[in-house]
């Protein structure tokens, strides 16, 4: 259904999120993926002849150019209860370039250091671009996680450290423990991919390895540390960006950040008709409030 909507220009959808990894995921809630396209125009001009848009291909297509990818809501109301996709479209030359060390933000690294599925692909080339591409972004995860490493860790705890540090780099409402339900819903298979990295870092003399434990060959240096810091800064305020962008893009934004709010924080946002209806102007009092107060930010986070 996915590929039909965007045309013949789609590459590849992958599957990421709470489904995929079996975290917590309810039914109701969105299925989460990368549209993985040749030309982001063809792609919008598709998706309008095939689904309809409440804006123009022109306007996605820009969008997606100035700061990608695009997160857009998609909705099977043929299926029994409707299915809603939350598909974040990006150009396999832009996906290339998010996954590499020329990556300007921590968006699609984020996601793909985790348990993904290859959903679909248009053939073999396409197929082996795109796993190429997520195998570079699981092997960057040592560039911008080693900071945060402890003296000692095993493939378990490197992961560990990866989702917190991953999480530090967006506004999120999750609450408590979700790092641990992350770990636990990906274990079976993200570990053994870690613990393979691991040993290939150790045979290049990046880390020493003593069993299943290891250690920094050498400590990060300031240097590299103010470097890291910068990269999820940027990230952090490129992240805050895009959700300007769900107010163009996104069908029912408002009912939707409502919705992820109460699901990961337990915080329940009520708005007045004046807040619904003019967002934009009276529900910044809220909306700072939370931010303030969300889990996230919490002392007892973690």
């Amino acid at each position: 259904m996915l590929a039909r909507s965007f045309g013949p220009t789609t590459v590849a959808i992958i599957h990421y999120g709470s489904h995929a990894q079996r975290s917590d995921a309810r039914r109701e809630s969105a299925f989460d993926f990368f549209i993985i396209v040749d030309r982001y125009r063809d792609a919008y001009d598709s998706l309008t002849r095939t689904a309809g848009t409440s804006y123009s291909p022109r306007t996605a297509t820009l969008l997606n150019h100035i700061l990608a990818p695009n997160v857009i809501a998609i909705t099977d109301r043929d299926a029994v209860p409707p299915l809603a996709a939350k598909c974040a479209v990006l150009s396999l030359e832009d996906l290339q370039r998010a996954c590499s060390r020329q990556a300007k933000d921590h968006f699609v690294q984020g996601r793909l250091f985790q348990h993904v599925q290859l959903a679909w692909t248009r053939d073999a080339e396409a197929r082996a671009a795109v796993e190429s591409a997520i195998v570079d972004a699981r092997g960057r995860s040592f560039a911008w996680g080693r900071t945060s490493l402890p003296p000692s860790f095993d493939a378990e705890e490197y992961f560990r450290v990866l989702l917190e540090r991953s999480f530090s780099a967006e506004i999120r409402p999750e609450r408590g423990g979700r790092v641990d339900a992350l770990v636990g819903a990906q274990h079976g298979i993200v570990i053994r991919v870690y613990d393979a990295l691991l040993q290939r870092l150790a045979e290049q003399s990046l880390l020493r390895q003593e069993g299943n434990v290891y250690h920094l060959a050498r400590p990060a240096g300031s240097l590299e540390r103010l470097r890291t810091s910068w990269y999820f800064r940027s990230s952090k305020l490129r992240a805050t960006a895009r959700w300007l962008k769900y107010i163009v893009l996104y069908d029912d934004w408002l009912d939707y950040v409502i919705r992820k709010i109460a699901r990961r924080s337990g915080v329940t946002v009520e708005l007045t008709a004046r807040e619904r209806r003019w967002p934009l102007i009276f529900l910044w009092p809220k909306a700072i409030q939370y931010l303030r107060s969300r889990p996230q930010r919490r002392p007892d986070h973690r």
